[in-house]
């Protein structure tokens, strides 16, 4: 039993190994997604974080911000999406599929 014990704890802490270096990666990795035909454009690395925001001059009217604060909302919702989806491929990798709580 103690034998058991002592390999499911050496693959959990491989485990975590392997996932504190996907998380490592995922901050190198980037996705990046748009609105407006391409007028604003979100990047996101793979930890949720905005790195890059990029608005065409075009698009910036002061009669209507509205519609600027809308497509950011839209590029950089999207984009945070994307990350999302892309952290929990790479952690699903890790895991082996297995769905563990408090991961992403």
């Amino acid at each position: 039993m103690a034998k058991g014990l002592g390999n499911i704890m050496k693959q959990a802490q491989l485990m975590q190994q392997k996932m504190e270096r996907m998380q490592q990666e995922l901050e190198t990795r980037q996705v990046e997604a748009s609105a407006g035909g391409g007028m604003v454009t979100a990047v996101v690395n793979g930890r949720q974080q905005l790195v890059d925001l990029k608005i065409e001059a075009s698009v910036v009217d002061p009669e209507d911000v509205e519609m600027l604060q809308d497509l950011v909302l839209a590029a950089v919702n999207e984009a945070l999406k994307k990350s999302q989806d892309m952290a929990q491929q790479e952690m699903s990798k890790v895991t082996g599929g297995l769905n563990i709580p408090g991961l992403m």
